[in-house]
């Protein structure tokens, strides 16, 4: 196993993420213990020694299971992360109620990692608001020792990740962020990477496969990549990538069966971060698979002085964007939360205006209203 320097710790490269544990009868929230104890054995044997949670993970059940299961090992063998829930508004004013049920689920005194989950356009003025003492009660207890490193993860804008940071940033000792090769631009992964390394904070990866989506390509793209490194998996690619990012602590896997823990855990026997020239291949196939389900938006603004309704275009195409590759997801609804409703891709009328401008001929009232349908 890989280990990474994070200030006096030796972390495992590769982290075990509980949000999609083995379950029972395809039943999110029931999540099978048996195989969830070897997979966590097995992750044991081989040198992982960061585990994931957070309190809404498998229905609030991940908390549970996890907890159980690591309180049969030494508590100085493992690191536990878990998260305060703030993707719920109505959670914004039970941050000590909330934090110590989550000690009790996982049968711990203390985290040693603990984030603010999901910091995002929905929830960034509630997390900011002085008046829910989120912060203040969190150092307190970094304070007290029961958590040992304080951070965040973000599935938000690179401008509500400055705004956070710019607020809590000399608090926070990590960052967490959705990372991966197809996200290096799509999401400008690389500057929140950038931003993050502003603030001298390391990154630590979730969803580097994009939920598996990353994990099998088209047989086309599997042959440009074996043809440069014919002894790497598929997913290999993907860790390898994220093993060239210096500022990359712990990658997150959230693996569902124990086929994938091996293999993620053999990936991670060794350093063997891409050169130049690799990263190149692999990035160009990012820009064809994008180019080919993506709407190609430059954000020139032209569409937007011309639009009768004030419609900010070129966020709703980029938020149509990720929604229509991902084929779903929840990331484009959540950030819309925070869009009034009048703003909102089904305030568009249809009248065409800013397509006459578009340099790009972009459909743009076509798009709008494939949104809507979508959302």
């Amino acid at each position: 196993m890989v280990y990474r320097d994070f200030q006096d710790l030796k972390l495992s490269a590769l982290g075990m993420g509980a949000m999609r544990l083995p379950v029972v009868d395809g039943d999110d929230a029931k999540i099978d213990k048996e195989k969830t104890a070897e997979m966590v054995a097995y992750a044991m044997e081989h040198g992982i020694n960061y585990y994931d949670t957070a309190w809404g993970y498998h229905s609030g059940n991940s908390e549970l299971v996890l907890g159980e299961i690591l309180s049969r090992y030494p508590r100085e063998s493992f690191y536990l992360a878990s998260k305060f829930p703030g993707y719920d508004l109505s959670n914004m004013g039970k941050v000590e109620e909330i934090f110590e049920k989550q000690l009790e689920k996982c049968k711990v005194g203390y985290f040693d990692f603990y984030l603010f989950h999901n910091v995002c356009e929905m929830n960034i003025d509630a997390y900011l608001d002085g008046k829910y003492g989120i912060l203040d009660y969190l150092v307190k207890q970094k304070e007290n020792g029961r958590i040992r490193h304080l951070g965040f993860s973000a599935h938000g804008s690179y401008e509500v990740m400055k705004r956070f940071l710019d607020a809590y940033g000399k608090h926070m000792e990590f960052g967490q962020i959705q990372l991966n090769w197809l996200d290096w631009t799509f999401q400008d992964a690389k500057g929140k990477v950038d931003l993050l390394q502003e603030y001298n904070i390391p990154v630590w990866v979730m969803e580097p496969l994009r939920g598996g989506k990353l994990a099998a390509l088209s047989q086309e793209n599997t042959e440009k990549l074996h043809a440069v490194r014919p002894e790497e998996s598929i997913p290999g690619w993907a860790f390898r990538f994220l093993q060239s990012i210096p500022s990359v602590a712990v990658v997150l896997s959230g693996m569902s069966d124990f086929g994938q823990l091996q293999e993620n855990i053999r990936i991670f026997e060794a350093d063997k971060p891409l050169d130049e020239a690799e990263k190149k291949v692999l990035l160009s196939i990012a820009e064809s698979m994008l180019g080919k389900k993506t709407l190609p938006c430059t954000a020139c603004r032209y569409c937007v002085s011309h639009c009768p309704k004030g419609l900010d275009i070129p966020s709703l195409i980029e938020l149509y964007n990720e929604h229509s590759f991902t084929e779903g997801g929840f990331i484009a609804p959540m950030a819309l939360l925070a869009v009034p409703k009048e703003k909102q891709p089904s305030a568009c009328v249809g009248c065409k205006s800013c397509e006459a401008v578009c340099p790009q001929q972009i459909k743009v009232s076509e798009a709008m209203a494939e949104f809507s349908r979508l959302l």
